[in-house]
């Protein structure tokens, strides 16, 4: 089993989604709790979690099952981000920071998966 403290990546993915709950979350109107705002909490907080849980698994092969679901919540994070930028939610530099944080993510998420499948 593996410790996901010990891995850089885990570590911004929880960070990320710190960003979303501190800095994104708060600028939505009361409106979008049930709706946008909702799923863009379950697509950042899913990001590490299923790290952690792919983290507890016995093989390479399950580790980096978990992996490629937490690049697909990425993915929906980047999206929601974009959306809630669209509707004017949240302004350009959040926007663009948020970006910047998804695609560092993405970028070590993405080395692990290929180091992990070549062993």
């Amino acid at each position: 089993m593996r410790n996901y403290r010990n891995y850089d990546v885990w570590e911004k993915a929880h960070n990320l989604v710190l960003f979303v709950y501190r800095e994104i979350l708060i600028c939505f109107p009361a409106t979008e709790q049930r709706a946008l705002m909702s799923q863009m909490k379950r697509a950042a907080y899913s990001i590490p979690l299923n790290f952690v849980e792919g983290c507890g698994r016995n093989t390479d092969k399950d580790f980096a099952h978990f992996l490629d679901n937490s690049f697909g919540s990425l993915q929906e994070l980047e999206y929601t981000g974009l959306l809630a930028h669209d509707l004017e939610y949240i302004g350009n530099e959040k926007h663009q920071r948020l970006g910047l944080i998804i695609n560092e993510v993405k970028a070590k998420l993405i080395n692990l998966i290929k180091a992990i499948r070549k062993q």
